[in-house]
């Protein structure tokens, strides 16, 4: 009996029971917390509306649109933007001059992260090489670095005297008004907002698969801090919501 008063004791002192009672209100708060749903915050504009003028020099050879219903819903948004893109600066024989963009944003931040390394296995692909690299990015009136993914894709089965069909994809993510690099990041940029109303997230994506011999790694990031300089004054300006006024 001694020991059970003993133990009973234990259970009484100030600092366990201020241990519980954080422990408590922890656990409602997170239960509170997960049954919040955000409300959907759209674009300012459509990506349909994208201005092609303001692209230059790119000029926009191709929009693609997904037809298949299984693959949209898989997608889990119709806010996107796919389509191949030409510089018209580089020389034609350039294995940057032509490839695609893939943008897509989810006002409601529900979803898992799609990121490339998931879809292109998915569809027959290997990962051949993958690394960080950083986009310095720079026009007039336009600065910024941003991290990013570079991976380098190819076939699991490659007919004999086939042409090499790897490609490098640059992606990176934008997510309640901050740039992030991965999937894991971007749910840590979700999850750290716990009072605000909306929470979105947009994905970047280059994709280096339009000419017979794919760019390098420098190559590739080089081509893509190139666009963004074009690309992204016009994404944070016309078409992702302005987070601040969100708060």
């Amino acid at each position: 009996m001694a020991d059970d008063r003993g133990n009973k004791r234990v259970y009484l002192q100030p600092a366990f029971l201020i241990c519980a009672a954080v422990l408590a209100v922890a656990a409602g708060a997170s239960i509170k917390l997960r049954v919040i749903e955000k409300e959907f915050l759209p674009l300012k504009k459509s990506f349909d509306s994208l201005n092609e003028e303001k692209l230059a020099p790119y000029k926009v050879s191709k929009k693609l649109k997904i037809e298949n219903q299984d693959i949209l819903k898989a997608l889990g948004t119709q806010d996107y933007i796919q389509c191949i893109l030409e510089d018209t600066q580089a020389a034609p024989e350039s294995s940057v001059q032509k490839f695609m963009l893939f943008i897509t944003y989810y006002g409601r931040a529900d979803k898992v992260p799609h990121v490339p390394e998931v879809c292109y296995t998915g569809g027959g692909f290997q990962i051949l090489s993958e690394e960080g690299v950083t986009f310095n990015i720079k026009n007039s009136d336009f600065e910024k670095k941003i991290d990013g993914k570079y991976v380098v894709f190819g076939r699991l089965k490659q007919d004999f005297g086939e042409e090499s069909s790897k490609f490098p994809v640059l992606y990176f993510f934008k997510v309640n008004g901050e740039y992030t690099v991965s999937r894991g990041q971007t749910r840590i940029a979700l999850n750290k907002n716990l009072f605000n109303k909306f929470s979105y997230f947009s994905k970047v994506e280059l994709v280096f698969n339009q000419t017979l011999v794919a760019p390098g790694k420098e190559e590739s990031v080089a081509a893509g801090e190139k666009l963004l300089a074009v690309l992204l004054p016009i994404l944070e300006e016309e078409h992702w919501p302005d987070w601040k006024k969100t708060k």
